[in-house]
């Protein structure tokens, strides 16, 4: 007779009861750190590089212009203003950030600002009839979206 005995071994199951919440707290945290674009990009930009960039600070109280070439050829090959999901001419920049001034929350009107996400390849005229509009609005504070330059 041998001297050791075959015990069939069982592998317990597997306890999912605690899986549900996982699964939650999973999806609580990837909706919280995920970042939604707020509009659908109708124009082709390819940023400038720079050397001195700084992170938004106030992204609730930032509104993007989009200047580039359009991405429907239809729309011909000069740079044009995209807000939100449309695109507009530069004098109609200033009656919608009027109305965006007066739609803030009072915490946010001290905060109001607009970054420009222009292309490289954009005319500096262009650039300056957005910065005047938006003077005109009284939105003073305005920076210009880039890419790190690397060393």
């Amino acid at each position: 007779m041998s001297m050791y005995r075959h015990h069939s071994h069982k592998v317990p199951g597997l306890n999912t009861s605690s899986l549900p919440d996982l699964i939650f707290s999973v999806l609580f945290f990837f909706m919280i750190v995920t970042h939604m674009r707020k509009a659908n990009v109708l124009v082709k930009y390819k940023v400038p590089a720079g050397t001195e960039l700084t992170k938004l600070t106030h992204r609730s109280a930032t509104t993007y212009i989009y200047v580039g070439k359009p991405m429907d050829p239809s729309e011909g090959s000069e740079s044009v203003v995209q807000l939100n999901d449309k695109l507009v001419n530069v004098k109609d920049i200033e009656g919608y950030m009027k109305h965006v001034r007066k739609s803030a929350s009072d915490e946010d009107k001290d905060n109001l600002e607009a970054s420009i996400k222009a292309d490289r390849q954009t005319k500096m005229g262009i650039i300056t009839d957005i910065k005047q509009a938006l003077r005109n609005a009284n939105i003073l504070k305005i920076n210009y979206s880039a890419t790190s330059e690397h060393k």
